[in-house]
């Protein structure tokens, strides 16, 4: 990097950093203090909490940005406004303490966790009859709350048929610690692995989706790498992997998928959220060598389009979809269509290119009969709109071709010419 480079980048990092403080603008601290009642019309979400942090002594903070000296669990019941007074895909925030419920996320009550049989009760409570378990991991830049309050808005918003559990660590929520994070991640891959291997041997639980966002992902496939390295290969109850705007060197997640498994049949199903536009991504780029991150890649192109097929990977482009999110960071948990997708089909394991289980009506209209052949993926482009990339549906759409009496090489060239 050139010492022109250098105060470029700083003036980057500063920009990027105002919008994300203006956003936070405003927010009250404590929201974390319960109410202990729940207001007629409102929904509620019942989270159980894991995290790394170190205590707070702040009312209703709870959890500081520091590192705690062992994993913590909490049950959490957040409040979430009418869907008539609330835009899906948003947290509302409250301007000032006590929360409004009828207009703001609110909490209802906090309680420690005290140990695998209070956990248990709580899976007991929460488990759906589907026996799934989703577990999410906040991306960098993330207060407790955050991580609270957003993964509350998406349970809620994804209607997800699961019990919902996250996994919080150690951030100090400033761009300006984007080191402190990352290594915060790493001091919490045993922690992750502790609370993973809880539910895998919970036998009331079938099945389990990870959920990761950001940096969060180089914690969630890290600690699946070091799973499978101890054991050989990564439990069978861990099915779906959903990397949302992956921080993670595309070069790196090379190695960490051979480590998992090297063949897509021995390691769970992979889903990636990516998007072209991600501001935050740019910014990590530029801070780690200039190597592709993997939520910024382009799965049409070469050498990505190829390693994803080979790998079994469905990747979702996002984009073309325009969000309120100024950083275009968290298109995946904004976009109304999205989170949809991910409670109606992805966290039960569901194909989300396959026409016959009735992806049109989940997605709005999908436009099969134009679907585009892009070198060795397919590319279903919907009308949120939404590109689905999918090495089955190439295949699926190869043997159609053939049987119309057409060469697959035509199915290429013609995506091309389009």
């Amino acid at each position: 990097m050139t010492n022109r480079e250098v105060p470029r980048m700083l003036r980057r990092v500063i920009f990027a950093g105002l919008i994300v403080l203006a956003g936070c603008a405003g927010r009250p601290e404590g929201v974390l203090v319960p109410s202990g009642t729940v207001t007629p019309g409102v929904s509620t979400v019942d989270l159980l909490v894991a995290t790394t942090r170190a205590p707070s002594s702040q009312p209703g903070v709870l959890f500081s940005g520091e590192r705690g000296s062992e994993l913590a669990l909490s049950d959490i019941v957040v409040s979430i406004p009418p869907d008539d007074r609330r835009k899906v895909g948003q947290v509302q925030w409250p301007k000032k303490l006590p929360a409004d419920p009828m207009k703001d996320f609110s909490t209802v009550s906090v309680k420690p966790v005290d140990g695998a049989k209070s956990a248990r009760l709580w899976l007991g409570r929460n488990l759906p009859k589907s026996r799934r378990v989703l577990i999410f991991v906040h991306g960098f830049n993330n207060r407790y709350e955050d991580a609270v309050y957003r993964f509350a808005q998406i349970v809620h918003d994804s209607k997800t048929d699961a019990a919902p559990v996250i996994f919080t660590w150690p951030s100090r929520a400033s761009i300006f610690d984007y080191s402190y994070d990352k290594e915060s991640t790493n001091y919490s891959r045993d922690a992750l692995e502790e609370l993973l291997r809880a539910a895998v041997n919970t036998p009331q639980v079938g099945e389990i989706t990870i959920m990761a966002h950001s940096m969060g992902t180089w914690l969630a496939v890290e600690t699946l790498r070091q799973m499978a390295i101890r054991d050989g290969r990564v439990p069978k109850k861990i099915q779906q992997v959903i990397l949302a705007s992956p921080d993670l060197d595309v070069d790196v997640f090379g190695q960490q998928m051979r480590a998992i498994g090297k063949d897509s049949k021995d390691r769970p199903n992979f889903t990636l959220f990516v998007s072209r536009d991600d501001r935050a991504l740019t910014l990590s780029r530029r801070i780690s060598g200039n190597i592709d991150r993997l939520g910024q890649i382009n799965p049409a192109e070469e050498p990505y389009r190829t390693m994803l097929e080979k790998q079994g990977i469905t990747v979702l482009d996002l984009t073309a979809l325009k969000s309120g999110d100024r950083l275009n960071h968290g298109k995946f948990a904004e976009s109304p269509e999205v989170v949809r997708l991910i409670g109606n089909r992805l966290i039960d394991g569901q194909s989300v290119t396959d026409s016959e289980v009735g992806l049109g009506e989940r997605l709005g209209a999908v436009a099969l009969g134009t679907a585009q052949t892009v070198g060795s993926a397919a590319s279903i482009a919907v009308s949120t709109p939404i590109a689905v990339f999918d090495p089955v549906t190439r295949r699926n759409y190869e043997d159609q071709w053939r049987r119309l009496g057409n060469s697959v090489e035509d199915t290429t060239t013609t995506a091309v010419g389009q």
